[in-house]
Formats: structure tokens, sequence, C-alpha cells
């Protein structure tokens, strides 16, 4: 008794390990749907500089050639869902990259999937450096641009703190042919974007929506297309929520089913845009 005690502590404690780190990113439902995906997913390194970032490539099951769409992960990371998202909008004809904006930056030199609790996580999304985001999704756009399946199109789009890099994103990328804002922040300086902005808002989310007069004024003084809608009763974050079986708030379901219709409609007017970064 005395020899078996600790070596089943020892098994449970080896068992629980990686639960921990599981437990922190769970989205179970959002994996399930990942895994029955039919279309093409890969993991591929982009390198610039000293650094390289794995990113996420989702491809769509079409006969042509098709525009690529730029995903930013929300703080919480490049979550379950994020690729599950990114996975929808691969089933609509596009291929989609989302870089892992961690990789890298995790204990011991990890990604995303290192981290082992979701506070650890947000604190370091919250930490990034800016010019290295731009820098790892300018990485992106370059490795997108030259896939043989890419018709020319670029496009990005981001959710939470994601939203508000795709904005930042297309003030630094002159070649996007649309930016589209999940409920993100503008930046401080919007002179330089060149493509037309698209805005997703929640009703019940007056952190970013006390922020937008400022956002319309700011592209309207500049001269630069910005078209937003707010969905009344919806929260901070409905795109994942909404179809999150535990979310308990109608408003969120109502706003995700508009606003993917809103996007979905949106990536087929893409137009090539003729300017260069």
């Amino acid at each position: 008794m005395k020899t078996r005690i600790p070596l089943l502590l020892q098994l449970c404690f080896v068992l629980l390990l990686p639960a921990t780190g599981r437990l922190a990113h769970a989205q179970d439902w959002a994996k399930a749907r990942l895994e029955a995906s039919p279309r093409h997913r890969e993991y591929v390194k982009l390198t610039h500089g000293s650094r390289t970032v794995e990113a996420y490539v989702a491809y769509p099951e079409i006969s042509t050639k098709a525009p690529v769409v730029l995903l930013i992960h929300e703080i919480f990371g490049l979550t379950d869902w994020a690729k599950e998202m990114a996975d929808e909008i691969a089933a609509q004809g596009y291929i989609v990259i989302a870089p892992d904006l961690l990789t890298g930056l995790g204990p011991g030199g990890g990604d995303f999937n290192s981290f082992t609790s979701q506070d650890a996580v947000t604190k370091a999304v919250s930490g990034l450096d800016p010019e290295q985001v731009n820098a790892d999704m300018d990485a992106a756009a370059d490795y997108g641009k030259h896939l043989p399946a890419a018709d020319g199109k670029l496009a990005v789009v981001g959710f939470c703190w994601g939203g508000g890099k795709s904005f930042a994103f297309a003030a630094h990328r002159r070649d996007l042919s649309a930016a589209f804002v999940f409920y993100g922040s503008a930046p401080s300086d919007v002179s330089t974007i060149t493509a037309p902005v698209y805005g997703f808002y929640a009703g019940n989310d007056e952190r970013v929506d006390a922020t937008l007069p400022a956002t319309e004024a700011a592209m309207k003084a500049a001269g630069k297309q910005y078209e937003k809608v707010v969905y009344d009763g919806a929260g901070h974050g409905f795109m994942r929520a909404g179809e999150d079986p535990g979310n308990t708030v109608a408003g969120n379901k109502t706003a995700r089913e508009q606003g993917l219709a809103r996007f979905l409609e949106l990536l087929k007017t893409l137009k090539s845009a003729p300017g260069a970064r």
C-alpha cells in the first residue's frame, strides 16, 4: 500500500496536467464542428526577419481561384472557435489565414496552446507589440497573395481585440480590398486607410460603442469609406457567443446570424486593390 498510493497520485497528476491547459481554452462545440469539416486545413510557418509565426490555413472546396481573408483572433487567442470561424468562412469560397500571434511567446517559447490559463493568454495578447502584430499580419498577407490558388484579392477580418487590430491593419497595409471590424476600436490615425472599412458592433457594448461617433467623424473627415451596423440586444463577442450552445442571450444569436449574412454579402463585392504596400 505504501508504494501504490504515491504511484496512483503521480498518475493522476500526470493526467490532470494536460487537462488544465485544455480547460483554459475549452470550446468543445467549436472543436466538434471543426473536426467534422470536409475542407483541407493545415498549419504553415511564416517567417519575417528573425521571427517565425505559425498560421492556420483553411481552403475552400471550389474549382476556381479564391480571395484571401486574413483572420485576427480575439483577445482569447487562436482558440477552437477562431479556427472554426476560419473554416466557416472558407466554406463560402475563401482561403482563410489565421496567424497565431502568440507564436514563440508562450511558456518555454511555445505558442497559444502552451498557455495553461485564460488569464495568462489575455495578458499576453494585451501586451503584444502593435508593430509586431502588423509585421506578423504582413507575413500572412504576403504568403496568401502568393498562393497558387489565390486570385489576388485580400481582405482582413478581426474580432474583439482582433477587430481593433483589423482596423489598424487597414491603416498600415495599402493593398487590402476591405477590412471588417467586429466590435473593435479604430486607430488614432485613419488618414492612411485605402480600403473600405465595415464595422459590426453590439448594442450592449458601451466600452466600444462610445468610441463610434469619433470614429465616424474621423473617417468622414479623412474621406474614407466606413459603414457600420450596431446590433441591438447583443453583447461584445456575439459572433462567438451567438453560436455557443450555452448562450442565453437571444440578441447574440440574432446578431450573429445577421452579422454573418452581411459579412458574407460584403465579401462577394471585393474588388482588387490598385494600391501596393
